[in-house]
This record gives structure tokens, sequence and C-alpha cells, in this order.
């Protein structure tokens, strides 16, 4: 990549006022979620490449793009062009685009903003922050499961040797990540500020200008305050706008006006994150962000942090059950981490989720309105009611899905299997309605596999693996197929009105439910007709005892029986 445009230094100018009550912080669901591993989206400098493509997709009235114009200006296939606009609105920063409440047959029809849509493709560029290497490998050998057969397979770490060397003390923290991020962010302002800006007469400096609507847009990637979308519109943060007359169209402003006062606020920000993490390094091993409230091993223990922005963490769970509501929750975000042998349940309408390192657990998502990552899970049941859902490096997991777009599948990945969702709790319905899930679209059984290597990672791999796809899922045998059972806590609470399972079951799989218990009703009425003495009854309940207990252990069904533990 070209260096970026040289930032003017100059700092002398009396409206480049700094709010120490608000400081400039990165949004990150575009970089948590928004990263699409398509090569032909990343650009060597995007600059060069995206110049062009704004003009040539300009020419549209509406400045509004479709798929088919996408398509033909990248030079990539229509499903990849609708996978960049459907991606787009689950990241958008402004929920008043019709993009993010268009129904995933009117996506084309919608369209994206062009300038949106040229930060999206920017930052696809972006390089993630790479994990701290652990300082002990025997301890981590203690802790972790036996090595994987799959381990190996790239070269380096394999995915799960990468995150057996991240226990949450080891992995970059979100302070770390907003600190990388903030970086980013400085290098590439110039470029961004150049992209979103428009040309007027003159020369030097002065002949771009940003306007109040264009300058808007990069709340994409930037936002004031610490309470997600309902912190500090960009423009009434901003000296150059913050006094427009409502009624009368604000001047356009100098790009680098506009570039030298985000620059003061980006240095501003990162001087606070650094300072925070100083603190964190320097002060005693505590493994929790100082920015936000953490969840340990006990459910009781869980404080939901005090800001919107801050995911809400679930970590270290082991062989244990652990149940949130909506109550528990003043997060629209959560993430699972480092979870083990254990049983999740997350009963609420959220907007994001992820699921990191988790292994032979199984974790119940409520409703996310926007996207969820499943990443390096081992031998994890996964239930989801959401819009998206990314699944990277995973093995031998099954996913039960109630999904409006197609399940993304991407790294490497073995063994994975797809299900129709399977579970229902009260409230189900109206999270779903709260965060926009719709029950007549499951696309469960159309898993889309794109590459082995995400390009975002800043990992060497080996050459030639860059363009091998991902190994796709396979569905679940419908013979396999069982309900999960969701025990009523709070019954004595009040209750909502789902009774039952709101996604439809293919036919296949609802004659498998309704076979099974026929058969479960049939064994039922022998084992009480059955003529036996009391010791052949006793022999008989024993018999059944053992198979159910093999059973148990070889589904993993003997999670749920956490449930019934005294927490």
């Amino acid at each position: 990549m070209t260096d970026p445009i040289e930032p003017s230094t100059s700092t002398s100018d009396p409206n480049l006022n700094l709010s120490p009550s608000t400081l400039l912080l990165p949004r990150r669901e575009p970089f948590e979620h928004g990263l699409l591993p398509i090569q032909k989206l990343i650009f060597a400098d995007p600059v060069q490449a995206l110049t062009p493509l704004k003009q040539k997709l300009v020419s549209s009235s509406t400045h509004r793009v479709d798929s088919a114009a996408l398509a033909d200006a990248l030079q990539i296939s229509l499903d990849h062009a609708r996978l960049v606009l459907e991606t787009l609105a689950l990241v958008l920063h402004s929920e008043s685009d019709p993009l993010v409440s268009a129904r995933p047959e009117d996506v084309d029809s919608v369209g994206a903003d062009l300038r949106d849509l040229i930060m999206f493709l920017y930052i696809q560029s972006y390089k993630r922050l790479l994990p701290r290497p652990h300082k002990d490998s025997a301890a981590v050998a203690d802790v972790w499961p036996s090595t994987s057969a799959f381990d190996g397979y790239l070269s380096a770490l394999s995915p799960l040797q990468l995150v057996r060397c991240n226990t949450r003390r080891f992995m970059p923290s979100q302070a770390d990540e907003e600190a990388h991020q903030l970086s980013y962010l400085k290098k590439h302002l110039a470029n961004i500020l150049s992209l979103l800006s428009e040309p007027v007469e003159g020369e030097g400096e002065e002949s771009l200008v940003l306007t109040m609507e264009g300058f808007e847009h990069l709340g994409f990637l930037i936002q004031f305050g610490d309470k997600g979308s309902e912190g500090v519109p960009l423009s009434e943060a901003a000296p150059f706008f913050a006094n427009s007359d409502p009624d009368m169209p604000a001047v356009p402003v100098p790009a680098s006006q506009v570039h030298d006062w985000l620059l003061q606020n980006i240095a501003s920000s990162l001087e606070h994150v650094t300072e925070k993490i100083s603190a964190k390094e320097n002060g005693p091993p505590s493994g929790s962000d100082q920015d936000v409230a953490m969840a340990d091993a006990s459910p009781s223990s869980a404080k939901a942090s005090p800001s919107v922005r801050s995911p809400c963490f679930i970590e270290g769970v082991s062989k244990s059950s652990y149940i949130k509501q909506a109550s528990d929750l003043k997060n629209s975000s959560v993430k699972v981490i480092n979870c083990h042998d254990s049983v999740i349940y997350i009963l609420a309408p959220l907007r994001y989720a992820t699921i990191y390192g988790c292994s032979d657990a199984t974790v119940v998502l409520g409703a996310v309105g926007k996207a969820v990552r499943i990443e390096h899970c081992e031998r994890v049941h996964v239930i989801i009611a959401a819009k998206r859902v990314c699944i990277v490096n995973c093995r031998e997991c099954v996913f039960f899905l109630g999904v409006n777009h197609r399940p993304l599948i991407v790294g490497d990945n073995h063994k994975l299997q797809v299900a129709p969702y399977n579970t229902f709790y009260s409230k189900l319905e109206e999270h779903m309605t709260e965060v926009g899930i719709g029950t007549t679209i499951n696309r469960w059984d159309e898993p889309l596999a794109l590459g082995v290597i995400d390009p975002h990672d800043s990992l060497s791999h080996p050459a030639g693996v860059s363009d091998a796809q991902a190994e796709s899922a396979a569905l679940l045998d419908p013979d396999q197929f069982t309900n999960f059972l969701i025990p009523n806590w709070f019954e004595g609470e009040s209750t909502g009105l789902t009774k039952d399972n709101p996604f439809p079951l293919p036919d296949a799989y609802l004659t498998s439910q309704q076979r099974n218990q026929k058969n479960l009703g049939e064994i039922k009425q022998i084992l009480r007709e059955a003529p036996l003495e009391e010791n052949r009854k006793r022999e008989l309940s024993c018999a059944l005892h053992v198979y159910f207990k093999d059973w148990l252990y070889a589904s993993g069904n003997i999670r749920q029986l956490y449930c019934l533990q005294g927490d």
C-alpha cells in the first residue's frame, strides 16, 4: 500500500477546540463484523482503486448503489456484491438509513449510500491486531485439551493452537484493539477524507471541501462519547458545523481543517487509551479491561457495563451453567469467551454477539438483530436466532440456526454441521420482533464458504493456501435432530407468548421429530403394560439408566444437567 496523503501539521486554528468530556472513539462494529475475506475487495492502494470507482458509481442521481452496479464496477460475482450490501447494512452507523430496515428481497432496490460503501470498501485493507504470545507454553498445555488432530494444517499456528495461546490475559483487550483502530484511522484519515470530500475551484489545500452531510458519514468509523448510537452527533461535536442554521445549508469546510481537528481528537484519545493500557499492565493482574464490566465464572457476580458501547463479557465459565435475561443486561452486545464444558443461556435481544475460544459447550443466544461471529471453537453446539452468522476456524461444531441471511463460513474449519433452529423460550418472539428478525425466511441450509485464509489477520500462511475455499458445513442428519429444552427458571414471573419453535421445520426434520415422539409414546406404553416381576423391573430400569447416561455423554446433552445444579 502506498503511504497515505501526508497530513498537515498546522494546529494554530482557534476553532480546533478539544472537548475533554467527549473523546473520539472508533466504532467497533465495522472492524469486528464488517470485514469480508474476498480478495478483490482488498486493495494495495485504496485511494487509487476507490477514486475511479467512486467517479464511476456517482453517476446515479440518488447516490445509491445496487448489487449489479457494484458487481460490474469491482468485477465480482452478483452473490459477492449482494453480500457486500447485506454486510454493510449490518454495521451501518445510522439506523435511519433505508438499507438497515430493508427486507432481504428489497436490498437491491434500496441500494447502499455511495459514501458509506466507499468507507466500507476502504477498511477492507485493515489488519487485525495480533494476539500476544503466551509466556508459558507448559501452563497452556496443562489448561487446554490435548492437541487436535487437525493442528498443524496451516504453518506457524493453527486456529486452535492460536487460541490456546490466548487466555483472556494475553489476547488483545478492548483497550488494545481500540488503540490499534485509532492508529489505523490516524494513518489513513487524510485518504478517507479525500474520498468523502468534493473538489472546488482553487489550488492547494483548499481545493477539497467537506459538506456537513459528507462529514456525518464519518460516523461509520468514528463517534464521540461512549454511548453508541446515543452519543453526540458528529456535526454537533465539530466546531465548524455545531452552530449551523437548521433552515440553511451549512457552508462546506476545507478538508484540511477537518483533518487537523480530527487528528487532534485522535491524538487525545490515543493518549487516554494508552494510559489505560499502561495502568492495566503495571497494575495488579486482574485479567479484566478497565473500560468494560467483566463476568467471571460465577453468573451472580457478573455486572452490566455502564457504557452501552462496551460489550458484556461472559468469560471462563467451566462445568456449570450461566443464565442471563434481558433484565440482567444493559448492553446491546455480548462476548462469550473461553467457556468450556458448560451451557450458556443469553435469553435477551442483542445487536451483536461474539463466541470465541469455547469448547465442549452449548451456547443459546436469544435474538441477535445484527450479526454473530463464532471463532476458534471446538465441539460446541450453538443455538441462535439472528440476522447473520459468521463461522470462523471452528471444528466439530453443530449450529442450530434461525437466520435471515446465508451463514458465512470462513477459514480453517472441519466437520461442521448446520441444522434448523430447535428451541424456544417464552419471550423469544417478543425479542425477535424488537431486533427485527423474521421467521418466514430461514437460510440455515445455504452456507456460503469463503476463503481459508482471512487476509485481515496479520499472520503469515503457506503459499497457495490463500486462494483455497473454506470447507463448508454438512446438513445434520434429520434422524439426529432433537429439540433443545430451555428450563423455565422464572415460572413465577410474567411470561411471554412464545409456546413453540417460531421457525417452521423443513419436512424431513418435522417428520423425524414426529416419528421420535411417536416411538417414545409407544415405548412408554409397552413399559407400562409389560408383565414383569419387581426384580425384572429393577433390572430394566438400571439398563435404561445406563443407556441414557451413555447417550447423555455421547450427544453432549450431559451439559444440560448443569442447569439442575445449585448454582
